[in-house]
Order: C-alpha cells, then sequence, then structure tokens
C-alpha cells in the first residue's frame, strides 16, 4: 500500500496532493509550495485555518493555471505547534487517511515536510497512522453503507526531496501497523468463526510464510502433561483447546524472549456466567493471543536480529457447558501447583498460568511478556488510556515503558508487593484463584507471579485498552489492536 515516490508535487495529477503544515506564532501557516500557500493565506485571513493539530483545508485547484498543482484536490493538515514526535505524526496521517476516504481518494501522494526533527521518526510515525487510518472491518456486510466513507484507500506514496533511510523507515511503519490491523481483524471475527483451531491456523501460516517454526499442543497433549488450568477451563465447550507455540530463532547466543498471549475466543464467565448485557464484546478476551502472534509476524518480516522470539497462546473458550469447572473445585496447574477455583470467570489467569510454567521450563528464556485483557479492575483503576503494567524486573518495566511511549500506547506500572499474595490464600489448596475485590488486578498478576519464579517477567493488563481505547485519528471502534506495535518496538530497541 506505501511506496516512495519519484514523481514530486508539481507533476502528481492523482486523487489527493498532501502538504503538512505547523501552526506558527504570527501570520499563516506555511507548508513551502507557493501557490498553496497563497491559498492558504487566504483562507488564514478569513480565521478558517490556523495550522493546529488535526485541522484542515481541502483544496480544488483551478484546471490550467500557470504554477497551479495538477492533482485533482489539495489537502492541508495542520500540526500544531506542540512538540514534534513520532505519535503526533502518526495521527497526522490517521487524519489523512479519514481524509482522504471521505474525499473518496483512492490514491494520495503525501510531501514530507523539512522540520526540525528526525526525519526517519516522522516517516515512520506517518506511514503507521496512514495505514492503522485506514483499517475498516466489513467482512461480513452483505450490502454497502450509504452513510459510510468513500471508497478503500488504495494507494499512499510519501515524496521527500532527502530520500536517505526514508525507505527503510517508510517499510518499518508500515510493517508495524498492518501487524496491528490484522490482530484487529483477529479480534473482530466472531466466535463462531475465530476459536482455538483458527490461532494453530494462523500460527502455522506465519511458520511457513517466515521460517519459523509452530507447534500445536492438543487436548491429549495436554492431558499427559498435565496442563489443568487451560484443561479445566475448557470443560464446558464443545471446542477443544490448542497451544500454538511459535518459534522464531535468529541465533543460539542471543537472549530467548517469551511471549505469552491470552486467547480466551469467547467467555461466558463459565458458570460463574457474566452479566448479558455486553457480553459479545466476550469474544475480544482473545486479543492478548492476538497480539503477541501479530508481534511474532511483524518481527519476522522486518527480520529483527537481536533477541530469538518464542510466543505461546493458550486458545479456549469458557462455556457453562454439562462438564464445566464449578466454582469450589480444585485443579492442578502444569507444574504441580494446586489452585481453589472461586470464580469460574477468573479463568484468564489459569490458562496463562499453564504457558507460562510451560514455556519457562523448555525454552528457559532470559525475560518473560504476557498480554492478557484480564481484570474489568484495570479499567476502573486506569480507564481506557493506559495499559497496566506489573513485573518483577525494573529494567524490563523501564523498557516497556519506553516502547509503549514511543508506539502511543502508554502504560502504567502498578505495584506487585508479597502483601497481596496473600490474598490468594487458599484453605484446601495451594492457591485460590481470586482474592479480594480490592486490587483486583494486582492480585491477578500476584497469581501469574506464581508461575514465573525468579525469571524477569512484566504483564500486561489489556483489559481497558484492547478495545474502547483513547479516540485517535488512527485508533477505529472496537479492536485497537493495542500491544503489537509496543512488543515490536521493545524487540527493535531491546538492549540487554
Amino acid at each position: 500500500m506505501l511506496q516512495l515516490s519519484k514523481v514530486g508535487p508539481r507533476s502528481y495529477s492523482g486523487d489527493l496532493l498532501v502538504y503538512l503544515a505547523r501552526q506558527p506564532g504570527k501570520g499563516s501557516p506555511r507548508c513551502g509550495a507557493g501557490p498553496v500557500d497563497e491559498a492558504v493565506r487566504r483562507v488564514h485571513a478569513l480565521g478558517d485555518f490556523s495550522g493546529k493539530e488535526g485541522e484542515h483545508l481541502l483544496l480544488y485547484p483551478e484546471k490550467g493555471k500557470q504554477g497551479a498543482p495538477v492533482a485533482k484536490r489539495i489537502l492541508v493538515v495542520g500540526l500544531g505547534k506542540e512538540e514534534l514526535n513520532r505519535e503526533l505524526f502518526r495521527k497526522a496521517g490517521g487524519t489523512i487517511a479519514s481524509l482522504a476516504m471521505k474525499s473518496k481518494a483512492r490514491e494520495l501522494l503525501l510531501v514530507v515536510p523539512d522540520l526540525a526533527c528526525d526525519m526517519l521518526e516522522m516517516v515512520e510515525g506517518l506511514s503507521e497512522g496512514i495505514v492503522l487510518g485506514t483499517y475498516r472491518f466489513k467482512k461480513y456486510k452483505t450490502k454497502k453503507d450509504p452513510d459510510a466513507s468513500g471508497e478503500v484507500l488504495r494507494q499512499a506514496a510519501l515524496y521527500a526531496a532527502d530520500g536517505k533511510g526514508v525507505a527503510k523507515a517508510l517499510k518499518l511503519g508500515e510493517i508495524a501497523a498492518q501487524a496491528a490491523c490484522k490482530a484487529r481483524d483477529m479480534a473482530n471475527e466472531p466466535a463462531n468463526y475465530w476459536g482455538p483451531g483458527n490461532f494453530s491456523e494462523y500460527g502455522r501460516q506465519l511458520a511457513v510464510a517466515h521460517g519459523m517454526t509452530c507447534t500445536v499442543l492438543d487436548q491429549p497433549r495436554m492431558k499427559k502433561l498435565g496442563m489443568g488450568g487451560i484443561l479445566g477451563v475448557n470443560q464446558g465447550s464443545a471446542r477443544s483447546p490448542e497451544m500454538v507455540i511459535l518459534e522464531y530463532a535468529v541465533k543460539p547466543s542471543a537472549p530467548t524472549l517469551l511471549l505469552v498471549g491470552k486467547g480466551l475466543t469467547f467467555d461466558s464467565g463459565g458458570i460463574s456466567l457474566k452479566p448479558s448485557a455486553g457480553m459479545e464484546e466476550m469474544k475480544y478476551d482473545m486479543c492478548g493471543g492476538a497480539a503477541v502472534l501479530c508481534a511474532m509476524q511483524a518481527v519476522a518480516q522486518a527480520k529483527l536480529k537481536g533477541v530469538n522470539l518464542v510466543a505461546i497462546v493458550p486458545a479456549t473458550e469458557n462455556l457453562p457447558g454439562p462438564a464445566a469447572l464449578k466454582p469450589g473445585d480444585v485443579i492442578t496447574q502444569y507444574g504441580g501447583k494446586t489452585v481453589e477455583v472461586v470464580n469460574t470467570d477468573a479463568e484468564g489467569r489459569l490458562i496463562l498460568a499453564d504457558a507460562l510454567a510451560y514455556g519457562i521450563k523448555k525454552y528457559k528464556p532470559d525475560m518473560v511478556i504476557d498480554v492478557a485483557t484480564l481484570t474489568g479492575a484495570v479499567i476502573v483503576g486506569l480507564g481506557h488510556h493506559r495499559t497496566g503494567l506489573l513485573s518483577n524486573d525494573d529494567t524490563l518495566c523501564d523498557q516497556l515503558l519506553a516502547a509503549g511511549a514511543r508506539s502511543g500506547e502508554p502504560l502504567w506500572r502498578l505495584p506487585l508487593d508479597s502483601e497481596y499474595t496473600k490474598h490468594l490464600k487458599s484453605e484446601i489448596a495451594d492457591l485460590r484463584n481470586v482474592g479480594k475485590r480490592d486490587g483486583g488486578t494486582i492480585t491477578a498478576a500476584a497469581f501469574l507471579k506464581e508461575f514465573v519464579g525468579k525469571t524477569p517477567w512484566a504483564h500486561l493488563d489489556i483489559a481497558g485498552t484492547a478495545w474502547d481505547f483513547t479516540e485517535k485519528s488512527y485508533i477505529p471502534k472496537g479492536p485497537s489492536g493495542i500491544a503489537v506495535r509496543t512488543l515490536f518496538d521493545f524487540v527493535r530497541n531491546w538492549r540487554g
């Protein structure tokens, strides 16, 4: 979809020519093109355009006028006057994509401005924003919506006077954004079309396409391994559970990062049934699994070399079938710990515990990150604006916080002191799967901490950000594709 253009703005005759303009302290905004700047000055004098962030001006050039661009439409998008950073350009890219589709443009040329900032950061942010901003999920629409925006944007090109390194930045931004869009696709699929087997199928496809190794543990294998967490959660479902393991190897001497993503393809709460209002959103309970598989996709496409990666997705449904787990039942997790299941709606931690313990024992990773829509409590604490971060390692935390900031997916670290584990004490088993209502996000992470030992580990609770994330020009309604770009950025910038 994205490419560098050798055709300059004066020769471009396509659907939409796009310029970016800063908001000046005095005078009218400028974008470096004489005829366009002249039009901007006239509009600015009327008080209709000042270059504020997200503000835009759509022009229709007069054909045949000497010196005027030959494009069918010209769009000027404001950047405001705040600090120039990748998130600002990402949002500008989303604005451009949205306005292009509204104007029924199928192709555009964006002129990369000469600004006092890192050119490659700017290009990467713009490319991410354009791809993310064009996302639409219409797979199950049988009729065209007359109120919807225009045709899907087919081609976007960037023109840069100094193209050194720009092609790579453009490609990296596109790779990250396309992977996030794939995660959105997975989440948008209804649960009758996306089950545990679909995770396995996609893992195998990625392995074939990018030279990775995919292993799928089926139900009999899980029984032999003693994975009582995922097997217990699955008891009420007619679909068998599957544990997808995808390996990306660069060299034996490189550190190994284990990624674990919750793959609950539908969560009714089990016997501890959820309220019916909003239950349809529980098809999104697999967003953690989607995030880690799609992060693997991005890493493989970019051919990153710094870290060996292993991704594990424990995938199942949680339904109240006749054999379902009952509150008060005791299960045995992988490794032998026993758990009293007080609430069957606290199932994510049970399947993650098996995956974490198994992955750490088998692959002996240098660090572990798990991603899960784990608790409603994180929404109470942080709303839909930040992902909850809990960890046993400060260095790992710091790098994740930085990756989230660069990706426009901010995280907030919560405490994880030993006092919280006391809430999980059971009278009849090693642990209870829930503690008191207070600090629910923390006690959920404290439960997972019991299965990682001394391995540096971080837990991302994305229940508040996987959908209904902060409104931005490049974030659609519904699934956001959260954590894909953060994990990709983390791997790109990891320093041991």
